[in-house]
């Protein structure tokens, strides 16, 4: 793991920006978090955005070295799994907060603005038990999550916001 930069100044605000500040890396997360992709391939194939490989692998990369993701060492020829860190599930809130900022000041999408809606509605107790569900998922630590999951629910909601009929 590569030795990580001094940052520019001692700001909390400065110092998360120079950890997930550029356009990919929030992406990339919240692909992971709500979208439950965990592989190279299934990020680059299932980017709203268009990520392009090179940019994906970079992000990647620097997420390992920030602390935020883990990737499974492989042998090769095997595809390697991305898991979320504790720091990055703590960023569940500031997930739901952007997407409520965006609600309510950017233009959105009735399918893609759904999982926002209910990340707000239910406010900080959902926002825990959907961490609690990721710190199983990716940590293997705690309970199995109750059913249906936040994960479920949120998927649900999206289906129903993208179902034409």
């Amino acid at each position: 793991m590569a030795e990580p930069q001094e940052p520019r100044s001692g700001c909390p605000i400065n110092a998360a920006i120079e950890v997930f500040g550029d356009r990919w890396t929030l992406l990339i997360l919240r692909d992971i978090v709500f979208g439950d992709r965990r592989y190279f391939r299934e990020l680059q194939a299932t980017s709203l955005e268009g990520i392009a490989s090179n940019i994906l692998a970079d992000r990647l990369k620097r997420l390992v070295e920030s602390g935020l993701l883990t990737r499974e060492d492989v042998r090769p020829g095997q595809r390697a799994r991305y898991s979320l860190t504790e720091p990055a599930i703590q960023l569940v809130p500031v997930f739901a907060q952007l997407g409520s900022w965006g609600l309510r000041h950017r233009p959105t999408s009735a399918a893609l603005r759904v999982r926002a809606e209910l990340l707000e509605e239910g406010g900080p107790a959902l926002w825990q038990e959907f961490m609690d569900e990721l710190r199983h998922t990716h940590l293997g630590t705690g309970n199995p999550p109750r059913s249906p999951s936040v994960r479920e629910r949120l998927t649900a909601a999206y289906l129903a916001a993208t179902d034409p009929s």
